[in-house]
């Protein structure tokens, strides 16, 4: 299959009138598969009316069936007619962070999306995103787009149009590059179909802004489990993960250069994720930081680029330093405990 490149400057006007934006639109009406930024990482959209769309997304990705895909849309009347039963809450939520980085899980209509989208579930997964060329992409289709992460199942997510040129050539009808995403972690997953809203998956919104939205809110036990039935995208399998294995540890430098020391005495190749604070601390064979320890969103940001970059450098083994899990870090160890498999070392 050709997959098709278009770029596009996010900061333009009237997106929506752009040969590339409508040339995509109409492969997507076509029910083919289209990957575009948002603000989070690289979505791979799917007309999410059409099942014969979506099963194209789980073909390209090598995804899982039973893992349920989130509906990204443009306005508020799509939402409309996918879900019932929005509570007040999901409605204060709504009104604070649409468009952005959060997903709300929501009882929906019945027949109102795909089926495969759902993966059986009683609910649907919904966000607006707020980069400008997902919602002009979105509001040309006329169409809510199912839309994971526009990588290989499993991989880190992409961050950049290359990424998605790497895993995805050949497999998909085109990408949309915008450009650099902006957090570089997935939307917050929050559930809002029952009393208490739950934290499904930590992203770019935190539980303490959402706290401060709607009062109490739960952190499901299923995001540290592997063997919970997924009720979110991201919840279940293997995510994230860079062809080396990943150990995250909890321990002191010195801890951590003698775990790199152990392995290159076996011969191997050593790569350690680390913050520009401590990145000439280490020796190993290839140091990488992710950002800075005193703002932890620009770790987020770095981070997928991260570990794809360990792939281009041919490690055998990679160690990470863990993170406080207040606030935005919560999400980046969710995801580098996805990424290591749950392997973690403490000292």
């Amino acid at each position: 299959m050709e997959t098709k490149q278009w770029v596009v400057d996010k900061d333009e006007h009237n997106l929506e009138s752009y040969p590339q934006i409508k040339e995509a639109a109409t492969l997507l009406r076509a029910n083919e598969v289209v990957a575009f930024p948002t603000e989070t990482v690289y979505g791979l959209g799917a007309n999410a009316l059409s099942d014969e769309a979506v099963a194209k997304i789980y073909t390209a990705k090598g995804r899982p069936s039973d893992n349920p895909l989130i509906v990204h849309i443009s306005t508020i009347g799509q939402l409309y007619n996918i879900v019932q039963d929005i509570s007040e809450q999901a409605e204060r939520l709504i009104e604070k962070f649409w468009p952005g980085p959060l997903t709300l899980v929501l009882k929906k209509k019945e027949n109102a999306v795909a089926s495969k989208v759902t993966a059986g579930l009683e609910t649907v997964a919904v966000r607006m995103p707020s980069h400008p060329v997902a919602l002009a992409l979105i509001s040309a289709t006329g169409l809510p787009l199912a839309a994971p992460s526009a990588n290989l199942s499993g991989k880190p997510s992409p961050t950049l149009a290359k990424h998605v040129a790497d895993d995805l050539t050949g497999k998909i009808a085109g990408v949309l590059d915008g450009g650099a995403t902006g957090v570089g972690l997935e939307s917050t997953v929050l559930d809002c179909s029952g009393e208490v809203p739950i934290i499904l998956r930590p992203g770019g919104v935190t539980k303490e802004q959402l706290e401060e939205v709607c009062g109490v809110v739960k952190v499901d036990k299923a995001i540290l489990k592997e063997d919970e039935a997924p009720k979110s995208p991201g919840m279940k399998y293997k995510h994230y993960a860079p062809t080396a294995p990943l150990t995250i540890v909890n321990g002191s430098m010195e801890f951590i250069q003698s775990l790199v020391k152990e392995k290159q005495a076996e011969g191997l190749k050593v790569g350690v994720l680390t913050t520009t604070e401590r990145e000439k601390k280490y020796s190993a064979d290839n140091i990488i930081a992710c950002g800075s320890r005193e703002d932890l969103e620009s770790v987020a940001n770095r981070l997928y680029d991260v570990l794809r970059l360990f792939d281009e450098s041919n490690v055998d083994v990679i160690f990470s330093e863990s993170f406080p899990s207040e606030g935005i870090g919560q999400a980046i160890m969710n995801r580098l405990i996805k990424a290591a498999g749950h392997k973690l070392i403490t000292e």
